[in-house]
């Protein structure tokens, strides 16, 4: 009898064990992004309006304030710039992304990528990283810009075909044991993308998976208790050709597989969708994140519609939390304080279990939205 107690006390505290580490975190997280030192010039306080975690800029982060976003109670989470090229490529020719026809891919409006597979452009992030990570004890880092060169925050997306440098050519080709034929980049391209067009867009993805996988490592090891989040476009698998997976190389199951939280860019304005659609999208998200019940469809659904192999186990569902990042800033276009407070209705539904919005140096010169802030995150359990 002695043996059988035994055996079932520790059936049962393994089962708790088990329970509570599946249990969902029961803080509900309500972030503000971007420059939040904004809003404490304002003379506001992160735990007067309901705030309770920031995630800054890191060229934003500085002593003074994090020191003082810890003392009014708030998490920190610091945003990491992983594959914006910008100043680097400048400075580094050879870190450029370059096209099919052979040519440095111009800047995509705003924004600059640079070539992933750039040795030197790693170690100069990983550097960053650790410089961050030993100077603050942070609550986490959220990746972002982990995608190839391109531009998504539009109705108009600019997505060009990157990168056939010399480098990633000769990577691709000892990655499916082929000498890639050609005489020239144009002719390299040429080849690959039309004998090999799927075998490349899975090496791409790759490519950024290790990419976060090396930039957790790094987090973990300095930190094992902050999160690793991931920034990344809320489009759905056939938009504008398939191309979250084609040319931005992201399968979002795999960031959900190497990430503590996926932060779906939620801005509805910017991709000129209405505010129902941030709920909507963070169900679906939920759907195969949390629940894996639409995992297996998404994954045809992909191949399908771009006949490309998604390389995800549909017996390792992922545990990442998703915290929606929502739109606020007034470009394009205006976002009054009524769509602003629908999209943190919308972008706070189940199973999202945080949000936060873009920005607080927008909203913090806009008293309306700031009570729209206050007003919705004081109420939200």
């Amino acid at each position: 009898m002695r043996i059988y107690l035994l055996i079932l006390a520790a059936f049962l505290f393994n089962s708790c064990s088990k329970k509570a580490e599946n249990e969902p975190e029961k803080t509900f997280i309500k972030g503000v992004y971007g420059h939040p030192a904004a809003l404490l010039d304002k003379g506001y306080r992160f735990d007067s309006l309901g705030v309770n975690a920031v995630f800054v800029r890191s060229i934003s982060l500085n002593p003074s304030f994090y020191t003082t976003a810890k003392e009014q109670g708030v998490a920190v989470y610091v945003e990491f710039p992983t594959l914006n090229g910008k100043g680097y490529v400048e400075a580094h020719p050879d870190a450029w992304p370059i096209d099919e026809k052979g040519q440095p891919s111009p800047p995509a409006d705003w924004f600059m990528g640079v070539c992933p597979t750039h040795p030197g452009f790693r170690e100069f992030r990983s550097l960053q990283l650790r410089e961050i990570l030993k100077e603050y004890a942070v609550d986490g880092i959220f990746l972002d810009y982990v995608h190839w060169h391109a531009q998504f925050e539009t109705k108009d997306p600019i997505l060009p075909e990157t990168c056939f440098c010399d480098r990633c050519t000769a990577i691709f080709g000892e990655e499916i044991n082929k000498e890639i034929p050609g005489e020239n980049i144009t002719e390299k391209a040429d080849w690959i993308l039309s004998h090999e067009d799927n075998a490349w867009r899975k090496w791409r993805v790759d490519i950024l998976n290790g990419w976060v996988e090396d930039m957790g490592k790094i987090v973990k090891a300095e930190q094992p208790q902050a999160k690793l989040g991931v920034f990344y476009c809320s489009w759905y698998p056939a938009d504008y050709d398939s191309a979250l997976y084609k040319t931005l190389g992201i399968d979002p199951m795999a960031f959900a597989q190497r990430a503590d939280v996926l932060s779906p860019m939620l801005f509805h304005s910017m991709k000129k969708r209405p505010s129902s659609w941030v709920g909507e999208y963070v169900s679906w998200l939920g759907d195969f994140v949390v629940g894996g019940s639409s995992l297996q469809t998404w994954t045809l659904s992909l191949k399908e519609t771009s006949d490309l192999p998604v390389q995800t186990d549909l017996n390792q569902f992922p545990s990442a939390l998703i915290w929606p990042i929502v739109q606020a800033h007034n470009s394009p276009g205006t976002v009054s304080p009524e769509e602003f407070h629908q999209v943190l209705m919308e972008g706070s539904k189940s199973p999202a279990l945080g949000i936060m919005m873009f920005s607080a140096e927008s909203i913090a010169q806009e008293p309306a939205k700031i009570e729209v802030l206050k007003k919705f995150y004081r109420n939200k359990n």
